[in-house]
């Protein structure tokens, strides 16, 4: 994977979320590409991996109409830009369907639809969002295997099925398929795996024609793209990561994320210590493999905290107090809610420009 060096003159403070625009653009092109000429009917990226109003702009702009959203303030980003259709893939409960019913009405233009996987909650739903003049739409979420969320396929599908249909203030409109569990390296493995998912989706839910089916998830993009004519739901592909690019070499996509970092200190022999903590850098992988840095050959993360990040690295004499470094987080979503902005990188000058990280808050 060779990179470019980048260009800092400009006064950057660190730790940052950088953001290049041209690969952010490569990447949003591929993911058009792979879904091919009728890319506007199929594509439904998430927004969860970047919750930024400015690249959603971006594929809105490039003919995408349709968004998932893991949580209503990622709904109301996209809504705000008078994103078409956007569904709300996590099962509201509680205040959230309140929360999803006001933002129903206060954007009337945009078609807003939510998952579902039982019918008490499913009828909640309906009874406080939809009404018989203006039905919600509603997605029966399956658990293919993830064992997170859903109705597994060995288990009855029709009656919440009958249920949506059957309430007049509600509509089915299809089902919600994602194969997160999915990670595995060799294409032919998860190829197997996918094909064994669509058998399943054929026998056990016989969807219509007139179904929207969505699945999959960036692992598994390509592989739906060409071996079904279902819709597909991307997210991680906009941004991409250095998890996903050691796993899945067969997906070309960019590290479009970078993180910016210092040197604050060198505390004793071949240790350097980083503004890199778990504040700015997602820290729910192992300690070797939370983040990459490039430019350095040889070296072992020995410690993070809140605000550091200690390496040991036999070149430590190379590198000064105040230095930057760049760095590749190996999970970039939840990198991203981290930080407030992303630093644009342009030209492969890091620059002041930034993007606001529209959805970083919850509520």
């Amino acid at each position: 994977m060779k990179q470019l060096p980048l260009t800092l003159k400009e006064p950057v403070p660190s730790p940052s979320l950088l953001l290049d625009t041209h690969k952010v653009e490569s990447n949003i092109e591929q993911m058009i590409g792979i879904a091919g000429e009728n890319f506007r009917e199929r594509l439904r990226p998430h927004l969860k991996t970047h919750k930024m109003s400015a690249l959603t702009k971006i594929q809105i702009k490039k003919g995408i109409t349709k968004f998932k959203a893991s949580t209503i303030k990622e709904a109301e980003m996209a809504a705000t830009i008078e994103a078409k259709d956007i569904l709300l893939a996590h099962q509201p409960v509680g205040p959230n369907i309140d929360r999803l019913k006001n933002l129903v009405e206060s954007f009337p233009k945009t078609s807003f639809a939510a998952i579902t996987d039982n019918i008490s909650t499913a009828k909640t739903i309906a009874k406080k969002i939809g009404a018989p003049s203006q039905p919600f739409r509603l997605f029966i979420d399956i658990n293919c295997g993830m064992n997170r969320t859903g109705i597994s396929f060995d288990k009855p599908i029709a009656p919440l099925r009958e249920s949506i249909a059957n309430d007049d203030s509600s509509i089915f409109s299809g089902f919600h398929i994602y194969d997160g569990h999915l990670h595995q390296p060799s294409i032919d493995s998860r190829k197997k795996s996918v094909l064994e998912i669509k058998e399943q989706i054929f026998n056990h839910l016989k969807p219509s024609t007139k179904d929207e089916v969505i699945v999959g998830g960036s692992p598994t993009f390509a592989l739906w793209a060409e071996l079904s004519e279902w819709n597909l739901s991307p997210g991680t592909v906009t941004l991409w990561d250095q998890g996903y690019s050691n796993l899945f070499p067969d997906l070309n996509f960019e590290i479009a994320a970078h993180l910016l970092t210092r040197v604050i200190s060198k505390p004793n022999k071949n240790l350097l210590c980083l503004d890199l903590g778990h504040k700015s850098v997602a820290a729910e992988n192992p300690l070797e493999k939370r983040v990459y840095f490039p430019e350095i050959e040889t070296y072992k993360i020995i410690s993070q905290s809140e605000e550091h990040l200690v390496i040991e690295c036999p070149e430590s004499d190379k590198f000064e107090i105040g230095q930057h470094l760049i760095g590749y987080p190996q999970h970039i979503c939840p990198t991203v809610a981290l930080h407030s902005k992303a630093n644009l990188i342009i030209n492969n000058n890091i620059t002041s420009k930034s993007w606001e990280v529209t959805s970083r808050n919850r509520v």
